[in-house]
């Protein structure tokens, strides 16, 4: 059967699951009025502060997650990967082939959730922690009757929160290891700038902060070059100059090589705690 076309101009988002993860989205989607905020909604959360936060911005919350459902025309789970299968069989009378589902829960697969709602108008989303300031690296897998309508109008909504990109799902474990766990190798090459800034006598406030920006920095001329990563390091490493001694310290540590096996580790434990 032919999927019912969402009505752009009024289709409503419901939340199951009232966390951080969908807190930013749904954030994001009314700061860059994608949505207004009366057209999303979730259910009253077992901590009735998440309930606050969301009607902080203007958030419908009904009673129940059976009435979010009931009231939407997307669906997003967003709620723990040990839970999900859980809530998706209690949810299952209410998902009618008129309404788009979508998952954020970690290392659930489409045909999982397909098989557990009895409907494939699914779309997996992989976004990552900085989609809580607005700058997450998000991939999405198209279940087996999502329509490109569909995809472009999740796409939409999950840009609000920073950049979307499509990929096959059988990607995901090195899309966990890179970008999902990679926020994480990133806080960590930044405490390490700083502390070497310490190190060279640099007050620790200033340290940090030069060190969060250089991050920041370098990682914008990456994007809004176009360059090779390559290229803008050669271009800053004068011969016998400072750069290039510091270049040689990581790379007699191995440190390219280390990252590398970072993503690799953390996509291998992705596809072992994945459900076969």
């Amino acid at each position: 059967m032919e999927a019912i076309t969402i009505p752009t101009d009024t289709f409503k988002v419901g939340f199951i699951g009232a966390g951080k993860m969908a807190e930013s989205i749904a954030r994001g989607v009314v700061q860059s009025s994608v949505l207004p905020p009366h057209r999303i909604l979730t259910a009253v959360h077992s901590n009735p502060s998440r309930g606050t936060v969301f009607e902080s911005f203007g958030v419908k919350l009904l009673p129940h997650s059976n009435a979010v459902v009931e009231d939407s025309d997307v669906v997003i789970l967003s709620v723990k990967p040990q839970v999900v299968k859980d809530v998706v069989l209690q949810l299952k009378p209410k998902f009618s082939k008129k309404k788009l589902l979508v998952s954020v829960a970690a290392g659930v697969k489409l045909k999982d959730l397909q098989e557990w709602a009895g409907h494939t108008r699914f779309i997996r989303v992989m976004p990552n922690t900085p989609s809580a300031v607005g700058e997450a690296a998000t991939v999405m897998s198209m279940g087996g009757s999502a329509t490109e309508e569909d995809g472009e109008l999740i796409a939409k909504l999950f840009g609000a929160v920073g950049k979307v990109w499509r990929a096959d799902e059988k990607l995901f474990d090195a899309i966990t290891g890179l970008s999902g766990s990679g926020p994480a190798y990133i806080f960590l090459a930044i405490e390490a700038l700083a502390d070497g800034g310490v190190a060279a006598g640099l007050p620790r406030e200033l340290a940090l902060g030069l060190a969060s920006q250089t991050v920041l920095g370098a990682a914008s001329m990456v994007v809004k070059t176009g360059k090779h990563p390559g290229q803008l390091k050669d271009d800053v490493a004068s011969p016998g100059g400072t750069t290039i001694a510091g270049i040689h310290e990581l790379e007699k540590s191995g440190f390219r090589g280390i990252l590398m096996n970072a993503v690799v580790a953390a996509a291998k434990r992705g596809k072992e705690l994945s459900p076969s």
